[in-house]
């Protein structure tokens, strides 16, 4: 008795559709984009920061930057800057920079300060597009540049229209 001969079904391959094309080259650009995001503002808030110091060192320290870790809403975050300084006609903070790192307009906040302040201290709320990096410059009378930094969480997000 002869046996019939068996078949063997190949193996079904998971052919490539234009629609997993289509969402593979999507995946990409995005991934592209994200970085390119990202990049684009790491190099705004350096740009913006060379902007303000005009070739000169910023010096670590002396600046407070206080955030919230965590920021619920970006359209109103609490801030306090305070910069050790005595205040004095000779040793006394002038101008005080919040740059942002992904707001559309990254000098957020500046702040004109002379000896008759008393105390290099400024609170106020700020509007955050995303989370980010956020950096305060403080300019002394003497021309030094003093930095401090915080980074914060922005749960959702403001300043996504331009302004």
């Amino acid at each position: 008795m002869q046996k019939s001969p068996t078949f063997h079904r190949p193996a079904i391959v998971d052919a490539p559709t234009r629609r997993k094309a289509l969402v593979a080259l999507t995946a990409i650009s995005l991934l592209r984009l994200t970085t390119a995001n990202a990049m684009a503002a790491e190099d705004q808030l350096a740009r913006t920061i060379a902007d303000i110091a005009k070739g000169r060192a910023i010096g670590q320290g002396r600046v407070r930057l206080e955030l919230p870790t965590l920021a619920e809403n970006g359209n109103s975050v609490a801030m306090t800057v305070s910069v050790d300084s005595p205040m004095t006609a000779t040793d006394h903070v002038k101008t005080i920079h919040i740059v942002s790192e992904k707001n559309p307009i990254a000098d957020v906040v500046v702040v004109h300060l002379g000896p008759r302040a008393g105390r290099a201290v400024v609170k106020s709320n700020i509007r955050l597009a995303d989370t980010q990096q956020v950096v305060a410059l403080a300019i002394m009378s003497d021309g030094s540049i003093w930095s401090g930094s915080a980074s914060v969480i922005v749960a959702l997000a403001a300043c996504i229209d331009g302004g």
